[in-house]
């Protein structure tokens, strides 16, 4: 068991995400309450920006082991993540229409032209 977390563990520092995903998937299989695979799979799940499903698993963790001190930091990391996430900027309002816009546009502007010329 230790060797695939092991296993798992280098292959997130590699990038192999499918690879650690698997891995620790198969330790979860063979040991549900190992908190220690739930809190990598939901550093899988984070590496692939899959934030909620990353929440989910870190809480799954802390209910198996309220201690565990890799679910713990995760779950800090996400809440601080959180609070330093911008408030979205409001949509600027639209520039007003040009007066030949508000009257018609072009074709509008034209025939008051060519009435004025008369």
């Amino acid at each position: 068991m230790i060797e695939r977390l092991l296993a798992a563990e280098r292959a997130i520092a590699d990038g192999h995400l499918e690879t650690a995903e698997r891995l620790f998937d198969q330790v979860v299989e063979a040991d549900p309450r190992n908190a220690i695979a739930v809190v990598g799979l939901a550093r899988v799940a984070l590496g692939r920006g899959d934030r909620p499903a990353a929440e989910r698993l870190v809480e799954r963790a802390l209910a198996i082991d309220p201690e565990e001190a890799a679910a713990a930091r995760l779950r800090a990391t996400l809440d601080s993540q959180l609070a330093t996430v911008p408030e979205p900027a409001p949509a600027p309002e639209p520039a007003p229409a040009p007066p030949a816009a508000r009257r018609g546009g072009l074709v509008g502007w034209l025939r008051r032209l060519l009435r004025l010329g008369r």
